[in-house]
């Protein structure tokens, strides 16, 4: 793994087995005539999680190293999130090197922050992600000039702006462009309170890996003497007290807090004493999947229910688009664009109408562009061996 996710990870740990403890003691105590046939313990606890750490290497990007014999690995940039890897794995077959490279997550080019994601020189086989394989966001500038009228709409009604957002990665962007918007003018010097301690553990591995960033921030912070997620608006807020102080806090102020879909953390008591405030707004910067508190605010449904009660939502309601953290089916084209010698591209990762047409552009590019390669949408537990590929092009040896 990378030094960065060598960081991050401990912490997603800890908090995942911290989560899933508090689960089974909930429904140990409160669920009754639940079904015997699954266990009611974590998958692991909190103290399973050093064991696991002491076994992690980090590796920098673009370093080759061996993993088995003739079985090399190098990791590039995604874009996705802090630590994130492109993974290149090459070897040896009769004399003649073969390599096959998955993206895992692609990250946005033109977001800020983090090194784009880089392309490997070639490839035989190419495994891809295809979360939007039929669908092109709006741009990361329109996105952000929403932000900033998002803000002052609000801020001229006098009134408060949530933002719930994931922990990882979508906090820290969400924070990045807020910092910039400040420095550049564009919005007011109001407090921007960021209430997630995990966000806040996270933020600070960001802070640390300074040539993870790009050279937009180089520029547009570090040259200047300047940290991207510190300034004197932003206040940090770990303990549970501080966090309690923001809700007497008088005037238009911008609350950052997980979770991202509204179903835990401390969001859900910002919402508690802020959604019935027809002057404040709550914006959405991250999909929210059906059933969750979160897509139900965003339905704009009249009331919503909260720590078992209801609040009538008289805040506005608003939704980014340019947020998301994967790349658009335009983006993943632009990738594979410069990647020397395909043979065979493997389309995961996505909903099956996103992946299905994601192929089809690609076909049609093989074809329009004389690229001999072969395009396929595996199915769920399908086997690549030579015996299924095509010339026998996907002798992995």
């Amino acid at each position: 793994m990378t030094h960065p996710s060598s960081d991050i990870i401990p912490i997603m740990l800890q908090d995942s087995a911290f989560i899933q403890e508090l689960d089974a003691k909930h429904i140990k105590k409160y669920v009754k005539n639940h079904d015997k046939s699954i266990p009611l313990e974590p998958l692991y606890t909190q103290e399973d999680i050093p064991a696991v750490v002491e076994k992690f290497i980090g590796k920098q990007y673009e370093e080759k190293f061996q993993i088995l014999p003739n079985i090399f690995v190098k990791f590039y940039p995604a874009g996705h999130i802090l630590g994130s890897a492109i993974i290149e794995v090459s070897w040896k077959e009769q004399g003649q090197e073969k390599i096959l490279v998955f993206t895992g997550d692609l990250g946005r080019p033109e977001k800020n922050m983090l090194l784009d994601a880089k392309s490997p020189e070639k490839a035989d086989f190419l495994i891809t992600e295809s979360t939007y394989g039929n669908k092109l966001h709006e741009t990361q500038k329109i996105s952000k000039e929403k932000l900033a009228n998002i803000i002052m709409r609000t801020v001229e009604n006098n009134g408060k702006i949530l933002i719930p957002s994931f922990s990882l990665q979508r906090t820290q962007e969400v924070i990045y462009d807020l910092h910039l918007l400040q420095e550049e003018g564009k919005i007011p010097n109001i407090p921007v309170f960021v209430d997630s301690p995990l966000a806040i553990k996270v933020t600070q591995v960001y802070k640390k890996y300074r040539y993870a960033f790009d050279e937009e921030t180089k520029r547009d912070f570090f040259l200047r003497g300047e940290v991207p997620l510190e300034s004197k608006y932003i206040t940090y807020t770990p303990d549970v007290a501080d966090s309690k102080k923001i809700k007497f806090f008088k005037g238009p102020c911008i609350i950052v807090a997980a979770s991202g879909m509204c179903e835990g953390g401390r969001i859900r008591h910002h919402l508690m004493n802020e959604i019935s405030k027809p002057e404040n707004t709550i914006l959405f910067v991250g999909y929210q999947a059906a059933y969750t508190l979160g897509r139900r605010i965003l339905e704009k449904r009249p009331a919503i229910k909260i720590f078992n009660q209801y609040f009538p939502v008289k805040a506005k309601i608003e939704k980014l688009n340019g947020y998301s953290g994967h790349a658009d089916y335009q983006e993943i084209l632009d990738f594979i664009a410069p990647i020397k010698g395909i043979k065979r591209i493997f389309i995961v990762h996505g909903e099956t109408e996103q992946s299905y047409s994601f192929a089809g552009k690609l076909r049609k590019i093989g074809e329009k562009e004389n690229k001999n390669w072969i395009v396929d949408v595996p199915e769920s537990g399908e086997v690549i061996t030579p015996e299924t590929c095509i010339g026998g092009v996907c002798s992995f040896g």
